[in-house]
């Protein structure tokens, strides 16, 4: 079982100059895990992502344009981590409920997993995410 203070925001190396900048995320260098599944989320600004849990899915968030909060939850304990650099990650391991916040506009929060889509890995209930919890703990 996992719980906040396992979430970690990871710097990932960026190399700029005068014409741009690359930020760089490789699988099992800075994303502690092989990657099975990249997704991209755009939203209004104020508008919340995500909202739920995954049983066994870690996930990696890059804020690539923009900023968002992601707010992370164990059921005891909450934490927000704010994306605003886009080499700044955070690591949010299975079990944690997680909610994206976005603030600005044309902002895009890339999340790359170590698992492929599974409908049953989901606690999208926040009920039910307690219960899975108490009851994985016992």
């Amino acid at each position: 079982m996992n719980f906040v203070s396992d979430t970690r925001l990871i710097e990932l190396p960026r190399h700029a100059r005068e014409d741009g900048e690359v930020v760089v995320a490789e699988s099992m260098v800075h994303v502690p895990f092989s990657i099975a599944r990249l997704f991209i989320l755009r939203a209004p600004v104020s508008a919340e992502r995500g909202k739920h849990a995954h049983k066994l899915c870690s996930q990696f968030f890059l804020c690539a344009s923009g900023a968002a909060d992601v707010i992370c939850d164990d059921g005891r304990e909450q934490r927000m981590f704010t994306l605003d650099r886009g080499n700044l990650a955070l690591l949010v391991p299975p079990t944690i409920w997680n909610t994206v916040v976005f603030h600005k506009p044309e902002t895009v929060v890339v999340v790359l997993c170590d698992r492929l889509y599974e409908a049953h890995d989901y606690l999208r209930d926040y009920n039910e995410f307690l219960q899975f919890r108490k009851d994985s703990q016992s």
